[in-house]
């Protein structure tokens, strides 16, 4: 007993020890891919599907700096107003696309590589309505609800990058809610950002303030640390007017842009998964063509998410499991073009924390993280099919794609993971197990991650320690959050400056007084 209880308390010493980054047992970007939804025969057959719809059935509403554009790398205008971009026009684009693509961060710590397969989780949607599970209710969400969103992200590991989760519904003028959307989540934390912007003058002023943030604009050109969400089209195979003016006006600025075609099957797109698949790309590589006609090699993310349908309502439903295979289909893709791509995953139909939610979070986000999606939008937080974020539930979700990360990373083999040293000093010798060794204690941290919120305690702890649930877990740990970290990565002077010449709605001075 007295060997047990030594090895435990090595092991607990060991686990209270911080660890290095090269020591942990999931980091940003493990490389996914191994899991291939489509056959070579499929993938190929879906690729020349794509093309064909591009060349055959092409855009509706392009703009006339779209169709200049366009044509002028060989579109074609048909006499029925639809853009047509042939095959060579494509494969154009293509060949002169940003590869191995870095989302940069405020903090160069937390810059994202989007090169190949590597996999990275971030936060997405718009919700209206802020889920409270400590009271079991909705209600609308506000600019302080965006801002203490960015705050928990900042503390959660495996939430690689913050895109914005909420509309302010206490804002009604829509600058001062695209302004304030893009403050808060530049204030709430040092990951990338993402966000979307009504209208192109608001990006423009957006894109100012950006460059104080950044200490001028060639700062900001050199490590753009927010990326455009814009739906420049209109499923099916139309074009957003606005949406193309905002995506010119950040291509022009130096801000990456994700390319999102949203399109829901059975609605939108093809009831059919291939059908859906091939729709979102052909959008997306549609979009590809016009940002590469404004700035050959501009930083571009294919967005192709498409969204599945409950076909008996017409309803979205995201936490389906055909929304985990539609999406790694899409990543698929991602890999046979090498482009940096992203797609949606890991929300849930469910409208509160239970068990629901978890199932449809986990069974949906690991099928396209095992494909290597570069970017996994939406994969914490969100409820009700996009409608609510759950604050709480970011911690929560932490776990989860701490844990899909890990199966992304795989189990490595090598002379000193095979154990065999270890194994043959524990057979050979008197021990008998392989508890406390100096093997388990040297890879217990580095092969094995450990849940933040959730527990592993025997019924006995558990009733000892009072009955703790993850969830209950997990709002202590978001009212910790709330109550004690204010991200001081924008000075006060620099804070001043942005008040000075915007209209700031968020009040900041007795933060941590009120939270």
């Amino acid at each position: 007993m007295a060997k047990r209880a030594g090895g435990r308390q090595a092991r607990k010493a060991q686990r209270a020890a911080p660890l290095a980054q090269d020591m942990k047992p999931v980091r940003p970007g493990e490389r996914g891919g191994r899991y291939h939804p489509f056959s070579d025969k499929d993938l190929a057959a879906i690729v020349d599907n794509i093309f064909r719809i591009l060349s055959e059935v092409g855009f509706k509403d392009a703009t006339p700096h779209c169709i200049e554009k366009c044509q002028a790398v060989g579109a074609v205008l048909g006499e029925d107003g639809r853009l047509r971009m042939p095959r060579a026009v494509v494969e154009n684009a293509l060949n002169v696309a940003r590869r191995n693509l870095t989302l940069h961060a405020q903090d160069p710590a937390y810059d994202l590589d989007l090169s190949g397969s590597r996999v990275h989780f971030a936060t997405a949607g718009a919700a209206v309505m802020i889920a409270d599970s400590a009271n079991n209710r909705y209600r609308e969400s506000t600019t302080r609800d965006l801002y203490d969103l960015a705050r928990i992200a900042d503390n959660c590991e495996h939430i690689h990058m913050f895109q914005r989760m909420c509309v302010l519904r206490d804002l009604e003028n829509t600058y001062e809610m695209d302004l304030n959307t893009t403050y808060c989540c530049v204030a709430g934390t040092r990951k990338h950002v993402g966000a979307s912007w009504s209208n192109c003058d608001h990006l423009a002023k957006a894109l100012e303030m950006l460059h104080i943030v950044a200490g001028g604009e060639d700062q900001w050109r050199a490590r753009p640390f927010v990326s455009q969400s814009n739906c420049f089209v209109v499923p099916p195979m139309k074009f957003a007017e606005e949406a193309l003016e905002c995506l010119r006006v950040a291509v022009e600025g130096g801000m990456p842009v994700l390319l999102l075609s949203a399109g829901q099957a059975g609605a939108t797109t093809p009831a059919t998964l291939a059908g859906a698949v091939s729709q979102a790309w052909a959008e997306c590589l549609g979009g590809l063509v016009y940002v590469n006609a404004i700035k050959p090699g501009a930083p571009a993310i294919i967005g192709a998410w498409p969204f599945v349908s409950d076909l008996r309502t017409g309803s979205m439903s995201g936490g389906s499991p055909e929304q985990g295979l539609i999406s790694s289909g899409c990543a698929q893709l991602g890999l046979h073009f090498d482009l940096p791509f992203g797609t949606a995953c890991g929300m849930t139909d469910a409208n509160m924390p239970d068990f629901q939610a978890g199932a449809e979070r986990a069974h949906t986000l690991m099928p396209p993280a095992l494909a290597g999606a570069n970017l996994i939008y939406e994969s914490a937080g969100m409820y009700s099919s996009l409608l609510g974020v759950c604050p709480e539930s970011l911690i929560l979700d932490n776990d989860v794609l701490g844990a899909t990360l890990r199966a992304v990373r795989g189990i490595e083999v090598n002379e000193n993971t095979l154990g065999f040293n270890d194994l043959a000093e524990v057979c050979l010798g008197e021990k008998g197990h392989y508890l406390g060794s100096d093997h388990t204690l040297a890879v217990m941290q580095s092969e094995y991650l450990y849940p933040e919120v959730g527990n592993r305690f025997s019924p006995t702890v558990w009733e000892q320690s009072d009955k703790p649930l993850a969830l209950d877990n997990a709002i202590r740990t978001r009212d910790e959050i709330l109550a004690n970290y204010v991200p001081s990565h924008i000075s006060p002077e620099v804070d001043a400056e942005i008040r000075a010449k915007f209209p700031i709605r968020l009040i900041t001075e007795d933060l941590l007084q009120s939270a």
